[in-house]
């Protein structure tokens, strides 16, 4: 599957549970949303997506503590999950992806190397409850390009599997 296919399921599934989704980008720089949204009649699932690529825009547009950057770094699981849950809240919607990490060539190091990127899901129960879950992946450092469609390609499988678990 491509990541037209992924959208285009993804999409399907969230129409089909009247679900809304957002997204919540650093390093991928909206290429998410820009999947989705490649896919006529997106905007019934797809509302907003937020590209937060520096601190401050994390902190102002998703609430992402600053202490939490601070202590963690941009590039990390708590930021992942606090940017998905930031993003589910003020999207006001169902289901939210997020992702941060280190496209290259510059800004590695040994414990976070280049290709690590950390991804966030959010969603919202039926009673109101949110709930989120992040998970980091390294990619192989085969340039930047690679680096952000891969992520576009694990975060769009991972909401796919998200919303085939709920249906």
């Amino acid at each position: 599957m491509d990541a037209s296919d992924l959208a285009t399921d993804i999409l399907a599934l969230a129409r089909a549970q009247g679900r809304t989704l957002t997204t919540a980008e650093s390093c991928t720089g909206g290429l998410i949303a820009a999947a989705l949204t490649r896919i006529s009649g997106a905007s019934e699932a797809f509302h907003e997506g937020y590209v937060t690529y520096s601190n401050a825009a994390k902190t102002r547009l998703l609430g992402v503590p600053e202490a939490v950057l601070a202590e963690h770094g941009a590039v990390s699981l708590p930021v992942a999950h606090a940017m998905a849950e930031g993003a589910l809240t003020s999207a006001g919607a169902d289901l939210a992806l997020s992702v941060t990490g280190i496209a290259g060539p510059s800004g590695g190091s040994v414990e976070k190397p280049v290709g690590m990127v950390c991804f966030g899901l959010a969603f919202r129960l039926p009673d109101g409850e949110v709930r989120s879950q992040a998970n980091v992946h390294v990619f192989e450092n085969l340039g930047r390009d690679y680096i952000r469609e891969q992520s576009v390609m694990y975060a769009l499988h991972w909401a796919l599997e998200h919303l085939k678990a709920e249906a």
